[in-house]
């Protein structure tokens, strides 16, 4: 990752605010300018005379710190970081800006107080939001290359939990089994909470994992990503729990041929949605593109959230893909598309992928069966 070439990107943005310095708290941040990975960090980005950043933390990261920021100085505070950032950038500049979308205002007061009395005039902090959100949104070759890396080990993940998922089990004890076997291979962690959620609970967009028990007829969701070199995945597919080699009791039929033909209704809006996704494409697009497929067959109002987001150092990251969205789409940016249809009560279905946009469309970077599938 050139960390230096993204400060000097950084530059203009504050040129275009008129801020000669920027304070800069939020970690994912942090990390994406510095390369710096702990939990406590405070950075000063000065932009004249010349470009220059200074991160300030304390004494658990002094050999952290010294291996792993690029492009900037390192400063190991003996108190607080954050006071001994805003001290610094208060005699260094007359103004700075500061990030009001991570920035509470809690921490404003003392970040005021400590400029304060190093010299600082009132009005000293200016807020900005977006200078850094929408340089982390376009990600590079490096980042490209470990988000596939990353989503390539969650495709395979879900094709070893097809071989072994069966009816009876808990979705607890699947979200357990999946993020140990995660571990195992190589992940950080996980993206977010495991998401397993059987039945009546596949009605819940953001269902947690229970003792619910996986039972024959079931639609199962199931929503997970890893964390690999920082870098999040996130991909959803949906799958039946079926009977067997009998057949589907009779009882069931209606339900079940329901449940098929909402299935392939939210497949087919994915799949239009990931086929409008290309440079210039508004983010509205790409929801109308997916909403317009569900609400042609009937579907339409039991889709109850946006189409996708951003993903990256974050699970959540610009652009917001949704209805009304005007930003465009630029190559680099990574982006989830998962539409779903959930009736309260009965059953849901949803189905994600992420993707990268290119000027001719979109790569797909969780290519592994989506189609109808039958445990």
């Amino acid at each position: 990752m050139d960390q230096r070439a993204r400060l000097r990107a950084l530059a203009p943005r504050m040129a275009a605010k008129a801020l000669p310095a920027m304070l800069i708290t939020h970690l994912p941040d942090v990390r994406y300018l510095t390369g710096f990975t702990g939990s406590n960090a405070a950075l000063v980005v000065v932009r004249e005379p010349r470009l220059s950043a200074r991160l300030f933390t304390d004494g658990r990261y002094t050999a952290q710190a010294k291996e792993e920021v690029a492009g900037a100085t390192v400063r190991i505070a003996p108190k607080s970081a954050l006071a001994e950032a805003c001290a610094y950038a208060a005699t260094h500049a007359g103004r700075c800006g500061f990030d009001r979308t991570q920035t509470t205002v809690a921490t404003l007061v003392s970040m005021r107080t400590a400029a304060r009395k190093a010299g600082a005039r009132p009005g000293f902090f200016a807020p900005f939001d977006g200078s850094i959100a929408t340089l982390r949104a376009v990600k590079d070759d490096a980042e490209a290359k470990v988000m596939r890396r990353a989503a390539a080990l969650t495709c395979d993940l879900y094709e070893g939990l097809l071989s072994w998922v069966e009816a009876g089990m808990r979705e607890r004890d699947i979200a357990a089994e999946l993020e140990h076997r995660a571990r195992l291979a190589g992940a950080q962690g996980m993206s977010f909470e495991t998401i397993v959620a059987a039945g009546e609970r596949s009605s819940h967009p953001h269902a947690h994992a229970t003792d619910a028990i996986l039972q024959p007829g079931d639609l199962v969701t199931l929503d997970f990503g890893i964390v690999l070199d920082g870098y999040c995945s996130d991909m959803t597919r949906t799958f039946a729990v079926g009977f067997g080699e009998s057949r589907v009791p009779a009882k069931l039929r209606s339900r079940w041929a329901e449940q098929r033909d909402v299935f392939e209704a939210v497949l087919a809006a994915q799949v239009a949605a990931v086929r409008a996704v290309r440079t210039g494409v508004t983010c509205g697009d790409v929801d109308e593109a997916a909403r317009s497929v569900l609400t042609e067959s009937g579907w339409g109002k039991f889709f109850t959230h946006s189409t996708g987001h951003g993903v990256g150092l974050e699970i959540h990251e610009g652009p917001r893909v949704a209805k009304g969205q005007t930003q465009r789409l630029e190559a680099g940016m990574v982006i989830t598309i998962e539409p779903g249809v959930y009736l309260p009560g009965r059953f849901g279905v949803r189905i994600e992928d992420t993707v990268r946009v290119t000027g001719e469309g979109a790569e797909v970077l969780t290519p592994v069966h989506k189609g109808w599938l039958e445990l």
